[in-house]
């Protein structure tokens, strides 16, 4: 018992110095400078609302995808907007699919795939002017409880809100719990 005594002191003094209280800074050295990130929260009936729209200005254009003479164009968050580019030098933007929690596209063929937070979409486009939801996979995108930044401050995920839909910096008066 005496021998094991000293190396049980050791291993609680290596342990004790990796710990740190809550206002230390982090092992990475990032300091909390009043900013971090709060989800975005959508009831599952807002995620289930997705509507063919008149068109609308791009603002945060993500992945352009090109199936003949139109293009698929993601707004983050959003959805997809479809444009003629008959003309490359006039592009006529159509319609909006308003997609809540829409990150990524893809195109093949006639089908349009995109994600609608946890779920899959698949939209028939083989008339790109009319688009037509033919299928909703659910729960088939894992969905993360961090914000898709690393060195950050976030608020916890409160899953009883909702389902995270995006991620919004914003002021905070306090240093929240998670970190990332």
């Amino acid at each position: 018992m005496m021998k094991t005594l000293p190396h049980l002191l050791l291993t609680l003094l290596i342990l004790s110095s990796c710990m740190t209280s809550p206002d230390e800074t982090p092992v990475n050295g990032e300091l909390f400078q009043g900013l971090g990130y709060k989800p975005i929260y959508a009831t599952g009936a807002e995620l289930k609302n997705v509507n063919i729209t008149t068109s609308e200005a791009l603002r945060s254009p993500g992945k352009i995808y090109i199936l003949d003479r139109y293009l698929f164009v993601n707004e983050m968050g959003k959805g997809v907007h479809i444009i003629d580019n008959s003309d490359p030098k006039n592009p006529k933007n159509l319609s909006f699919i308003s997609i809540l929690g829409n990150y990524d596209i893809a195109a093949k063929g006639t089908w349009l795939y995109a994600d609608n937070a946890t779920d899959l979409l698949v939209f028939d486009i083989s008339n790109p002017v009319e688009p037509k939801l033919s299928k909703r996979i659910a729960n088939a995108i894992p969905m993360h409880n961090y914000p898709p930044f690393q060195n950050v401050y976030f608020e916890c995920v409160d899953n009883k809100k909702g389902t995270i839909v995006g991620w919004e910096k914003v002021t905070m008066a306090a240093k929240p719990n998670c970190f990332r």
